[in-house]
């Protein structure tokens, strides 16, 4: 099955990724950029 997303999804996942490929060095500047898009996406 496929499955369109947007580009707005497809941003917040990458933020995701980017967050948890930072394993050894949490950066709070990723994360809060991944909590912002999601705001963003709920609140729409």
């Amino acid at each position: 099955m496929i499955k369109e997303i947007t580009e707005q999804e497809n941003d917040l996942i990458e933020a995701i990724r980017n967050y948890k490929r930072s394993f050894h060095n949490k950066s709070k500047e990723l994360k809060r950029h991944a909590k912002i898009l999601f705001d963003e996406m709920i609140d729409d």
